[in-house]
């Protein structure tokens, strides 16, 4: 295949899609992940799009453009899936833990009634309408009691604003798990909606331990609005190993191309 095609292919990706995995972009074009490498360099050169660790995302998904819930979840489901196994290793039974809103976050739904006694605070109404659906169709003992915070819904279709920052702020959880539109060792921990990052400062604030919740697709990504510095976090639950830049950070890894399991890293 011709560099041309290749570019052409990766665009076409990147036009239906706000990011692209190299490793996945190597495999369905038949080159190797260095030649993919090289290609986003080249497309980067010219402005087409703006290369992160692990792949590239489109320019306008940098800062104020908020992708939408259903675009979201239709991909890396591999990946989100071995991140929220991951994450569920990090529950005990009678834990209240904090979840904020975001598809990867929301596959966490399906595992937390493995953990009985849970506590669940949500301003993801996607997520508190999975575990219901869930609790209802089987009824397990000790399904998760859920919490979920009023507000305005966002694209993402999290609950933001006053009420949701209010409810948030008068609650206590043990442990909270964020997502985020982008996660930077420089900038930190970033939303490119002004409310949402308002109403995840109150979750990142009143929990005993903040677990952020991204595949590499983030890792990088610098959007508008700061929720907290990355050095808030305890963990980082990624799908690939990161920089060298995010060393200070304890990471729990998960390679969801095999059984999910958990590394720590100091």
């Amino acid at each position: 295949m011709l560099a041309a095609e290749r570019h052409a292919a990766i665009l076409e990706r990147l036009a239906h899609q706000s990011a692209v995995r190299v490793s996945d972009v190597a495999l369905a074009l038949g080159v190797s992940e260095m030649t993919v490498r090289r290609d986003i360099d080249v497309l980067e050169s010219r402005g087409a799009l703006v290369r992160v660790h692990g792949g590239a995302v489109r320019p306008g998904s940098l800062s104020s453009v908020e992708p939408g819930f259903d675009a979201n979840r239709s991909r890396g489901g591999q990946a989100k899936q071995g991140i929220a196994a991951a994450a569920v290793s990090l529950l005990v039974p009678g834990m209240t833990v904090s979840i904020t809103g975001g598809t990867t976050t929301y596959a966490l739904a399906p595992l937390l009634s493995r953990v009985r006694g849970l506590t669940v605070i949500t301003n993801s109404l996607p997520l508190a309408d999975e575990l219901h659906r869930l609790n209802a169709a089987s009824a397990p003992d000790g399904a998760p009691r859920v919490l979920l915070s009023g507000g305005e819904l966002t694209p993402s279709k999290a609950l933001v604003g006053p009420l949701a920052t209010s409810t948030i702020a008068s609650l206590r959880a043990d442990l909270c798990f964020m997502g985020a539109h982008g996660v930077d060792a420089a900038a930190g921990i970033t939303t490119p909606n002004l409310a949402e990052a308002d109403t995840n400062q109150a979750f990142a604030r009143t929990c005993g331990k903040l677990v952020v919740l991204a595949d590499t697709t983030k890792i990088g990504v610098v959007s508008l609005a700061r929720v907290a510095p990355l050095d808030a976090a305890s963990a980082l639950v990624t799908d690939q190993q990161p920089g060298a830049e995010y060393a200070a950070l304890t990471r729990i890894l998960c390679d969801p191309a095999s059984d999910p399991h958990l590394e720590e890293r100091p």
